[in-house]
């Protein structure tokens, strides 16, 4: 198989990538470097500098022999996308339409897309399984729900597609230490960020009804995210049809002081944060379940929460002796 990671250049993509490769799966990547880095993309595998909303780049890189797609390629962030809705339905709908307008007329029968636990907005239930109705409550959010719905609509009319989704919780940690995550809205980078400036990380909201009052969420590591994506696409390729969508997360929580603490103890540094209020719209607790994708395609997540904090402080560390090498990607900013 030879398989279309759009989006390939970015944090999670590039990790994806190398996944497939030691699982011996060839590698094309189709990536804008609009969040993106050159140098994320391992040496060796093709590079298609285009959008994903653009036919005529998605046709380029299909013509590399793909089989299989996997469909990382899009905006990310709530907070930001209910200040840019247009723009991330563009990127994120648009680009899912487009995607799979090609797909057909190139006759690729595999496509594994990249969700989100977004679908679920604020659950309902303390851990929340694939079978919940999509409460999204952000541009983001909706993006992905639609993205779903679209994937599922061509699967209906063109029998011969085989699909699911992975929706990721939230993905921490680090593979490769020249493979960081650099976001300025994920919570690892945030703090870490705040440490190299010393400056105190904020912690919004401690009066929520969870243990120590601040925010729990399902953290799952990148390399285990990964490892995920090479075994649902494995079962699109050989075996029965799989469900339309998997959670990928460890079905337990930790709360951000939880997080804080582990950052802490493996830094060696004193974490002390800035309590602010609560911010609108953070749900109290965002927990998986993960029955299905282990009794389906046999995946649980192995790494614990240490080893997120300390491969991400690693890769962190060799980011700041090494700026160069992210120095030509991520012109939006995002």
């Amino acid at each position: 198989m030879t398989w279309l990671l759009t989006g390939g250049a970015g944090y999670i993509g590039s990790h994806i990538a190398r996944a497939f490769l030691a699982a011996g799966e060839r590698v094309v990547v189709l990536d804008d470097l609009s969040t993106g880095y050159r140098g994320y993309v391992p040496d060796g595998v093709p590079l298609i500098e285009g959008s994903v909303t653009d036919p005529d780049a998605v046709a380029r890189a299909l013509a590399h022999g793909v089989t299989g797609v996997v469909h990382l390629a899009g905006l990310k962030y709530a907070g930001v996308s209910v200040q840019r809705p247009l723009l991330f339905h563009r990127a994120n709908i648009t680009g899912m339409q487009v995607l799979l307008e090609q797909v057909h007329a190139h006759d690729v029968r595999h496509v594994l897309f990249s969700s989100s636990a977004s679908w679920y907005g604020t659950p309902q239930v303390a851990v929340v399984d694939e079978d919940a109705p999509p409460r999204p409550e952000s541009p983001y959010g909706r993006g992905k729900v639609a993205s779903e719905w679209l994937l599922r609509d061509l699967a209906a009319a063109w029998p011969d597609l085989r699909q699911t989704s992975l929706r990721y919780f939230n993905v921490v940690g680090a593979g490769d230490p020249a493979l960081a995550d650099l976001s300025p809205h994920n919570l690892f980078p945030k703090v870490m960020r705040a440490l190299a400036r010393d400056e105190a990380p904020a912690v919004f909201g401690t009066d929520y009804p969870t243990p120590d009052g601040t925010c729990v969420r399902d953290y799952v590591h990148v390399v285990d995210l990964a490892e995920a994506h090479v075994v649902a696409a494995r079962r699109l390729v050989d075996g029965p049809p799989p469900a339309p969508a998997y959670n990928v997360g460890r079905g337990e929580g930790a709360s951000v002081l939880e997080v804080l603490g582990a950052i802490a103890r493996i830094t060696g540094i004193d974490v002390r944060p800035e309590l602010r209020p609560r911010r609108p719209g953070d749900p109290a607790r965002i927990v998986g379940a993960v029955d299905r994708i282990r009794a389906d395609l046999g995946w649980t997540a192995r790494l614990d929460l240490d080893d997120m904090v300390e491969s991400a402080w690693e890769a962190w560390r060799h980011h700041a002796a090494h700026p160069e090498a992210t120095a030509d990607g991520a012109r939006l900013g995002l």
